[in-house]
């Protein structure tokens, strides 16, 4: 193992959304590997982690987390109301920015307290003021984005450039200039992400990206082979240090830290095992389409009935639905009981993507899952919702050619309002979808050896001396570095 100062002390600020704090939490693990890490959240969202950070403390990791608590009734949210997947509509992130603003003084002031002091902060890019704490400190600040290396270009060039105000119609097709692979996509699904309408959030996304422009360097969950084209060019772009250091899920060895991973499962690990290990190898289905996406009545029901005409074995994981949903459900699980599985709620995702008897991924394509069925070895059926999720989606299918779409060309999902939207996903786009991940012939055993091999590629990229590992390492002997320089005595000339 790697020899760094023992006083060596990484600050984590995860944005309050599920997926953002699963990798949080998995980089905190990685990094409490060669140095302290104190993670800063709030009540609500530390229980929600806690039995993964009481494991690694207990296997002497030096890991601790800080409370602070979101001042929610000074900007008008319910109380524990933490999480973004909490908030009934999407009116309310404003609000919940709001309130994470207002964290800046206090969690100074818990970082003043610190010993050893802190060394650097890794904060989601939704936490502009860590920014202005890190050059109080006078310490290194590292950005964390979610999404992967290609998407995050194509979202920098479509907000630094004019392309998008070139195409008049939401519904017109465009290429996304200046990337190595022909990418075309519709001016709404570019335009979904850090689209807004109120002065508070357009001032919201300046102080990120002023933010984003301070800092020393990115962090990304992917890995170089993943992105070869793109890492570079990122790089190059932002004129920053891009660290590729994932996939970070891939350090859940154990069958518990990959069942806890995220919120407490809607079905016991060992039921859901024992389901699966009644099935033949790569024969099984597993449908997972995000915990912030919601589908009406009408959508679930077209997903549902695509399922069960493919005669596919399948997991599927319902995060939410209405009365009418549940009422329906009862009839359709009953007429699936044979060959499908229904998780009402949060599902072990990564567990059951690592079961031999998957063989297919139905995916919403938010980064996390992407990357997760990546390092699996799955082909994945792509039904994006919003943000970046329709680049993934073209990630997915048209650079590594290991997917096939369910249709999705509208971005059909506004949270907390999609039962104002049409049904995107039809049944018989979804059945032919699943049938052609799971064919064995030609078209799908090609499908099945290039994410077979990018799977092979995810697992060498994390272990000891591969290029994640070497990464992190070369991260860490960075930070080393910049702190010796910003601690250096400046002298005036003679």
């Amino acid at each position: 193992m790697a020899s760094f100062p023992k006083d060596l002390h990484f600050i984590l600020f995860p944005l309050m959304q599920q997926g953002h704090m699963i990798l949080m939490i998995d980089i905190a693990r990685i990094l409490a590997q060669y140095a302290t890490v104190t993670i800063i959240t709030t009540p609500v969202n530390t229980k929600r982690f806690k039995s993964v950070t009481d494991r690694a403390v207990e296997s002497k990791l030096n890991i601790q987390v800080i409370e602070l608590q979101l001042p929610l009734a000074e900007v008008g949210l319910p109380d524990g109301c933490e999480n973004f997947d909490m908030l009934p509509s999407a009116n309310l992130f404003v609000k919940m920015y709001a309130a994470m603003d207002m964290l800046e003084k206090p969690a100074e002031n818990v970082l003043r307290g610190l010993n050893p002091s802190p060394s650097c902060i890794i904060s989601d890019n939704q936490f502009p003021w860590t920014n202005d704490v890190a050059k109080r400190l006078n310490i290194p600040r590292l950005v964390f984005h979610g999404p992967g290396c290609f998407t995050y270009l194509c979202l920098h060039i479509m907000m630094n450039t004019n392309v998008l105000n070139q195409i008049e119609s939401d519904s017109d097709y465009f290429v996304v200039p200046g990337i190595s692979d022909r990418i075309e996509l519709t001016k709404a699904q570019a335009g979904s992400w850090g689209k807004s309408e109120t002065k508070e959030m357009v001032d919201f996304f300046t102080r990120m990206k002023v933010a984003e422009e301070a800092a020393n360097g990115i962090v990304i969950n992917s890995f170089e082979e993943l992105e070869v084209n793109y890492v570079g060019e990122l790089a190059k772009a932002k004129d920053k240090k891009v660290w590729c250091i994932g996939p970070v899920s891939l350090h859940n060895r154990s069958i518990q830290d990959m069942a806890e991973r995220g919120n407490k499962a809607g079905i016991d690990e060992n039921d859901c095992l024992k389901w699966l290990d009644m099935k033949e190898q790569q024969s099984v289905m597993f449908v997972c389409l995000g915990s912030m996406s919601s589908f009406s009545h009408e959508q679930i029901i077209e997903l549902g009935v695509g399922l069960e005409l493919s005669n596919v074995p399948f997991i599927w994981c319902i995060r939410s639905s209405t009365e009418e949903t549940k009422r329906w459900l009862i009839g359709y699980e009953e007429r699936v009981i044979d060959r499908g599985l229904i998780v009402h709620g949060w599902a072990p995702q990564v567990l059951i993507l690592s079961h031999e008897a998957v063989g297919g991924f139905m995916t919403h394509c938010g980064w996390n899952s992407t990357l997760e069925g990546v390092s699996a070895g799955l082909p994945m059926v792509t039904c994006p919702q919003f943000a970046d999720q329709f680049l993934n989606e073209k990630f997915i299918i048209d650079v590594l050619q290991i997917g096939v779409s369910v249709g999705c060309k509208v971005v059909p999902n506004a949270f907390g309002e999609e039962d104002k939207f049409e049904v995107s996903a039809k049944k018989e786009s979804v059945k032919m979808a699943v049938e052609r991940i799971m064919d064995k012939e030609e078209e799908g055993e090609g499908r099945r050896m290039r994410a077979k091999k990018l799977g092979e590629l995810a697992k060498s990229a994390m272990e000891k001396g591969g290029p994640s590992h070497l990464n992190t390492m070369s991260m860490i002997q960075d930070i080393i570095e910049q702190l010796n320089e910003n601690a250096k005595p400046i002298h005036d000339d003679v």
